[in-house]
């Protein structure tokens, strides 16, 4: 699966919740977990993937793998701890953010079931940094917003750059196709 990149759209809007946990449903979230595994990341969500719903998936160490579905966050707790974050749609990029050391969600799993998780430690920040995507915000929203801003405008360099190159490659094929056309009539003539 693609990943989506800073500075497209669905990283920005709030996700709508999932209506329907089907085997369609399950089926892309192990092709989700193929890509994050495959990307060396901890957590994927809806967003990521260019699907606007309230959805993501942490897989740590462990091996376990973790899905929450139209997740709500019940509390966190008032210490904080700091640890550098980065992002399968930021790559590259990595930041120092502080984020509270516990969590407690509610959420659905893959079969529709719910159920209530307190978590700490990496998980606890996985939780938030995904549920994050679910609303819109990045990690770098949270941190340095010098930093914030060096970052956006890289990515904004990088995707204009990438139009600039499909640009090229469209005006060549039309070039081609051209000389094509143009080729068959001399011959028909």
């Amino acid at each position: 699966m693609r990943v989506t990149i800073l500075g497209e759209e669905v990283l920005r809007k709030k996700a709508v919740p999932v209506q329907t946990i089907d085997d369609e449903f399950r089926t892309m979230l192990d092709d989700m977990f193929e890509t994050m595994k495959v990307s060396n990341g901890i957590g994927l969500a809806g967003p990521q993937i260019n699907d606007s719903r309230r959805f993501f998936m942490i897989m740590l160490d462990d091996e376990v793998r973790r899905v929450f579905v139209n997740p709500q966050i019940m509390g966190t707790s008032e210490k904080t701890c700091m640890y550098e974050e980065g992002c399968l749609s930021i790559p590259g990029e990595y930041e120092e953010i502080e984020r509270p050391e516990k969590v407690k969600i509610q959420a659905f799993d893959e079969n529709g079931k719910s159920f209530v998780l307190e978590a700490e430690g990496m998980l606890a920040r996985a939780i938030q940094h995904e549920y994050d995507h679910l609303n819109g915000i990045l990690y770098i929203d949270r941190g340095d917003p010098a930093f914030r801003q060096e970052v956006v405008a890289k990515f904004e360099r990088r995707a204009q750059r990438h139009a600039e190159k499909e640009a090229e490659k469209e005006a060549k094929l039309r070039k081609i196709a051209a000389k094509k056309a143009n080729a068959a009539t001399k011959k028909g003539a």
